[in-house]
């Protein structure tokens, strides 16, 4: 049985990940620790756990094998490098960081103690991901032209989004570096890592974070990433589409359907088609945690996804602010 801890519940999937952890069979909540005192002592004592004053006391209990990282963005580098160096396995809410600086920190700290970190990117593991990727491989939309995903609900103007969501020291951002993270690392696994990132981001509410932004990344060869996150719609639906020299798909287009229509294939020139049974889900980003401290491997592919989100939305928050495209290769 591995033994974890969740360092905060700050985030709003803290509790999701204490169930997780509580419900997998290998896995058992035993510890919290919180910024907030008051709020981790009521989670803890809602969960019959301990609780920690003090993180450094946390992470000294040999008997802790892994924590589960939902603090304020801006915490990450110091409490991840805190744990990896006392031997602690991580699973962590997205970002790694909200800079490539820190995040390289990080993944140093990681790689030199040899514990196992998953960074939760869930939609990686859906089945319409996987769908969309099988029917890429296939080469039946042709040369890609334009990846659009959006990811926008109604957090901000119905009040459920906690305030400090809209803290620009704690997040690093609003709704692109949060509900944005999802669309972003989306298009890029569709379409791969850009030359350039271009963002615009809006203030409906004239909150210290943008609550409806868009962000645009820029490939050589004229391909285009359109990638969309709001706080301040009621019926956005979660969407995809992706267009190419021979064809289109679409997700979410409101209804959860994958359509097709191309040219490559004859059983897809006539009009739209539904794709009819999508492969099944993989495992969540916390079992594949758990199997990766199991077998002593690495999630790579994960890491790596989430290692280039951080550049995006690094680039991306550099091009609000300075009202200019900014070149991926301009924050090394």
């Amino acid at each position: 049985m591995i033994k974890v801890a969740v360092l905060s519940f700050w985030h709003v999937h803290a509790a999701d990940y204490a169930r997780e952890a509580n419900k997998h069979p290998d896995t058992q909540l035993v510890a919290i620790w919180d910024e907030v005192p008051e709020r981790g002592r009521r989670e803890a004592a809602e969960r019959g756990v301990a609780f920690y004053e003090s993180i450094e006391d946390l992470l000294a209990n040999p008997e802790i094998e892994g924590v589960i990282v939902v603090t304020p963005t801006d915490m990450h580098r110091d409490v991840m490098v805190a744990a990896a160096k006392a031997g602690k396995h991580i699973f962590t809410e997205k970002v790694i960081a909200t800079n490539i600086r820190e995040m390289y920190e990080i993944i140093a700290a990681v790689k030199q103690n040899q514990v196992k970190l998953t960074v939760s990117l869930p939609r990686l593991n859906a089945d319409y991901t996987l769908a969309v990727q099988a029917i890429l491989q296939q080469g039946l939309l042709g040369e890609l032209t334009l990846v659009r995903v959006r990811l926008s609900h109604n957090g901000a103007t119905a009040g459920w989004l906690p305030d400090r969501f809209f803290n620009l020291e704690q997040c690093g951002g609003g709704a692109m570096i949060d509900l944005g993270c999802h669309p972003m690392y989306l298009t890029r696994l569709f379409l791969g890592l850009p030359e350039s990132v271009s963002a615009h981001y809006g203030y409906v509410l004239d909150k210290e974070v943008e609550d409806n932004a868009v962000t645009v990344l820029n490939y050589p060869n004229g391909a285009k990433g359109v990638v969309e996150a709001g706080f301040v719609n009621a019926h956005s639906p979660f969407t995809v589409e992706i267009h190419g020299t021979e064809g289109s798909l679409l997700y979410g287009t409101p209804e959860a359907k994958l359509l097709i229509r191309s040219n490559k294939s004859p059983a897809y020139a006539e009009g739209w088609v539904e794709v009819p049974e999508l492969p099944e889900q993989l495992m969540s980003a916390f079992e594949q945690w758990v199997q990766h401290i199991q077998n002593d491997t690495t999630a790579d592919e994960n890491i790596s996804l989430a290692m280039d989100l951080t550049r995006l939305m690094e680039a991306s928050n550099r091009s609000n602010d300075l009202k200019r495209p900014i070149r991926i290769d301009e924050l090394e």
